[in-house]
């Protein structure tokens, strides 16, 4: 990595624990007049808002630099997404991030801060999957052994040691699919930077930019038109500005890490959320923190820094 950076790698990495790991806790204290849908509707759009100068500020600095040596990349950059095979990516990115907030926030709801930071560590196995099949990536026996002991971590710490196996409910399974879509796309996305024809603002601002038209439509062709009223009653706006600009900064953050550090690097610093989220659901929402969850946590940490260092040694 020409950029690799350790120090700002962490930094940025540290950052993405918090704001991801806060994530569920904000999601679960909006109020209960707030469905899911016009929450992650509006929470898009404020995050396109945030990133619109963000992006352009960056498209400016590209343009700037398109007259130096690497005026090539930059080109690349400046209008690799006016390729069809990117445009179709960005549709795709739009379509499928209306989708998982939506999943996610009723998956948060259903089952709680603390189960849903816990589910939501199957990405790291998910990714693994979509990296064989899609990028060709090697995988190996031990890699696929400790995937197998981060998902018994996963099932012990959300089912209490397996007391509640029926209430492993389906606000789980709704989270684990939302991240096989996100995960997915994420995979296609990573191959637009690869290939420098997209840079992070970009997908974030067109992601969210997409994502809330999309989801603004369609509420208002289902729903009445009084219920866009909720975003400015009382102080419920307060959680759609928090939780999109938690979204956006998160996204971009994560984006940020990738360019300084590896992604296996990356991966293990993030894998420490599920700790940010079970002390603010237990401090702000009086969630109960067990014993099982704490020995869940451990384990899926202990099987991410595992998978990691494996697919280092196939590397």
């Amino acid at each position: 990595m020409s950029n690799y950076n350790l120090r700002k790698g962490l930094i940025f990495g540290t950052i993405v624990i918090f704001l991801i790991g806060l994530q569920p806790v904000i999601a679960n204290s909006r109020p209960s007049t707030i469905d899911p849908i016009i929450f992650a509707a509006f929470s898009a759009l404020i995050g396109a808002i945030l990133f619109c100068p963000i992006y352009f500020l960056e498209r400016k600095k590209l343009k700037r630099e398109s007259n130096l040596d690497d005026a090539k990349k930059n080109g690349n950059l400046l209008n690799g997404w006016k390729q069809k095979k990117n445009i179709l990516i960005f549709i795709l990115i739009g379509i499928t991030f209306s989708i998982v907030p939506v999943m996610l926030f009723i998956g948060f709801q259903l089952t709680g801060a603390i189960n849903s930071s816990l589910a939501l560590k199957s990405e790291i196995v998910v990714a693994l999957f979509f990296g064989f099949i899609l990028l060709k990536e090697k995988i190996s026996i031990l890699q696929v052994l400790f995937c197998g002991l981060l998902f018994f971590g996963l099932f012990l710490g959300i089912s209490e040691g397996f007391q509640h196996l029926v209430k492993f409910d389906s606000g789980v399974l709704i989270i684990i699919s939302s991240v096989v879509l996100f995960t997915f796309v994420h995979t296609i996305t990573k191959a637009g930077f690869d290939r420098g024809e997209m840079f992070p603002s970009q997908v974030v601002f067109i992601r969210n930019l997409l994502s809330s038209c999309i989801l603004i439509i369609f509420y208002a062709i289902i729903f009445p038109i009084d219920n866009f009223l909720i975003v400015i009653t009382d102080n419920n706006f307060y959680f759609f500005l928090i939780m999109g600009i938690d979204y956006g900064l998160a996204l971009y953050a994560w984006y940020k890490t990738l360019t300084f550090i590896e992604i296996g690097k990356a991966s293990i610093v993030i894998s420490f959320t599920p700790i940010i989220s079970s002390f603010f659901s237990f401090i702000l929402l009086g969630e109960t923190f067990t014993i099982f969850h704490l020995i869940g946590m451990v384990i899926v940490i202990f099987s991410i820094f595992m998978i990691v260092r494996k697919k280092k040694d196939i590397d």
